[in-house]
């Protein structure tokens, strides 16, 4: 470790994420808020915390393990009824939506308004989205999600910016990348794995009963959990690249 990253651990420490207040948790896809940090949203909630879902697109396209015969047209409103489901099995009842169609086919650029708008009214300390910066990453709707809540992240406290963007201005203070390569920060989940569950049996047009792929999700998620908390001793954990205001900007030693 260099030391100017080791000055700057001493000096900026990062803050735990179980310190904040507000959180808003932002999806791709019904269900990715689920594998990525549901465990964590069910803690935060379980404390007493405000805890917001954001789904970006209509998932459409996800029909790989939907019943047969069904449409991409059909499966919209049933994946939302699906993501309620989910979002009340973690103990959250806040669940939003955007119109967006899944596989990438819209603008950034009226997905960062849209993503703003909510921040605007949510006003959120954190935002957690999945981490653009991850090399093996290729669905669009992935990257362009971590893209665009970056942005908003570091326009959030400004309210000129947030005005271009049609938004009010937002207290953010950190965001909070989930699946990603280089974890700085672990939320422990002991007690809440089983929740983390329950709700992705609730998404059961991507993860039937007794699928092969089900069952492997649910191996990889406990591995990832029982590996993140021998790591840091927490039982179980998950785990996030964490950037408050102070890493977020012209600062590359905070980059893993």
């Amino acid at each position: 470790m260099s030391i100017t990253k080791t000055v700057l651990n001493i000096l900026a420490p990062l803050p735990k994420i179980e310190d904040y207040d507000r959180f808003l948790f932002i999806g791709p896809h019904p269900d990715d808020i689920e594998i990525g940090a549901g465990a964590t949203a069910a803690k935060l909630a379980a404390m007493g915390k405000q805890v917001t879902f954001l789904i970006c697109t209509d998932g459409r396209y996800g029909l790989t393990n939907a019943p047969a015969g069904m449409t991409p047209e059909a499966l919209i409103p049933l994946r939302q009824q699906e993501s309620l489901a989910s979002a009340a099995a973690l103990g959250v009842t806040d669940v939003r939506f955007l119109p967006f169609e899944d596989g990438g086919f819209y603008d950034p650029e009226e997905l960062t308004r849209a993503m703003a708008q909510v921040v605007g009214e949510v006003q959120p300390q954190v935002l957690f989205a999945p981490d653009p910066c991850v090399s093996s990453e290729c669905h669009v709707d992935h990257l362009r999600t971590g893209e665009c809540a970056r942005r908003v992240v570091f326009a959030a406290h400004s309210a000129p910016v947030m005005g271009r963007l049609g938004a009010k201005s937002a207290p953010v203070e950190a965001i909070a990348y989930y699946m990603t390569a280089k974890p700085n920060r672990f939320v422990g989940v002991r007690g809440f794995f089983e929740r983390q569950k329950a709700a992705l049996a609730c998404h059961a047009s991507q993860f039937p009963e007794n699928c092969g792929a089900t069952r492997t999700l649910h191996f990889y998620l406990k591995l990832r959990a029982i590996d993140f908390g021998l790591r840091t001793g927490k039982g179980k954990a998950e785990g996030f690249r964490l950037l408050d205001a102070t890493h977020m900007h012209c600062l590359p030693e905070a980059d893993g």
